[in-house]
């Protein structure tokens, strides 16, 4: 199912999904304000807060990650 970009498609709690192999932008600063992003399978990702590791996990599709690193880097959520 499709979602449009902003919806939440999937959202749960850490304790949901162990071992992940989460990882970071290599251009990330230690300012804080990072995501960490892992492979869930079957072409869909999960993204948490660096810092906040235990709490909330939002899960995009394929075409859904696109477009939100795409958005990243058109600067949509520069204000946010």
């Amino acid at each position: 199912m499709a979602y449009p970009l902003g919806t939440l498609a999937i959202a749960f709690s850490i304790a949901t999904v162990t071992g992940l192999g989460w990882r970071k932008s290599s251009k990330s600063i230690a300012n804080g304000q990072c995501l960490e992003a892992a492979s869930l399978g079957y072409g869909r990702i999960a993204v948490r807060d660096s810092v906040n590791k235990s709490g909330p996990i939002v899960t995009f599709d394929g075409r859904e990650w696109l477009e939100f690193i795409k958005g990243v880097k058109d600067g949509r959520f520069d204000a946010m």
